[in-house]
């Protein structure tokens, strides 16, 4: 009997701060895809990001909170520890060579797959694994101040993709950073940005108190 090769999802962002938006991708993909095993990368030097990214162990702490109870699931620091801008195709490559055979998942929000074309190196990223992308959550990896429930419309996406469903509102990481820097986002009113822990560790260490 020929065993089925490793399925290995690989979910990449800033996480700055990794929100329920970010959670609820990562519990679609392991229930829709049948994950053997999802890898939470946090970006090192992001090259389009036009602001500075909070440090990395605190992203790292965060991811860990936001996702450390999920089954089959990591954070991989790797890209934090790599010297220059991070690139995706570097690491799904890295990951290639680690576990041979194993099928890759790319996990994206649905604004990530419409500007999927303008990221460095895509046609390599295409080869080495599967995009598998949220249909609602629209803005789920981007800076965005506004929030929708609408589906996505990627009807005129040129690009193989898997479809998750992930029926849940979308959460921006620049709101949820708004939020912290007001009094009003440290009294209880972030249960619906972001997991409790990751509250709490935004709090004690005092994080997005000028936010951008």
């Amino acid at each position: 009997m020929i065993a089925e090769p490793l399925r290995i999802g690989v979910y990449g962002g800033a996480f700055d701060p990794p929100h329920w938006a970010h959670r609820a991708l990562a519990e679609a993909a392991l229930a829709q895809l049948r994950l053997d095993r999802l890898l939470i990368l946090p970006t090192g030097q992001a090259w389009h990001k036009a602001r500075p990214l909070s440090d990395a162990h605190h992203r790292l702490a965060m991811c860990l909170l936001a996702f450390g109870d999920l089954p089959h699931t990591q954070v991989d620091p790797r890209e934090t520890r790599r010297s220059g801008p991070s690139f995706t195709a570097d690491s799904l490559q890295e990951l290639r060579l680690e576990n041979p055979g194993a099928q890759l998942f790319l996990l994206l929000g649905a604004d990530q797959l419409l500007a999927f074309k303008t990221w460095m190196r895509w046609p390599e990223v295409l080869q080495l694994a599967q995009l598998a992308v949220a249909n609602r959550a629209t803005r789920i990896g981007a800076d965005a101040l506004d929030a929708t429930h609408a589906e996505a419309d990627l009807s005129g996406v040129d690009l193989p993709f898997i479809r998750l469903d992930m029926p849940l509102a979308n959460i921006s990481a620049t709101a949820v950073r708004a939020r912290f820097g007001q009094p009003l986002g440290r009294d209880g009113t972030h249960a619906a940005l972001v997991p409790q822990p990751v509250a709490g560790y935004i709090s004690q260490h005092h994080l997005y108190q000028n936010p951008s």
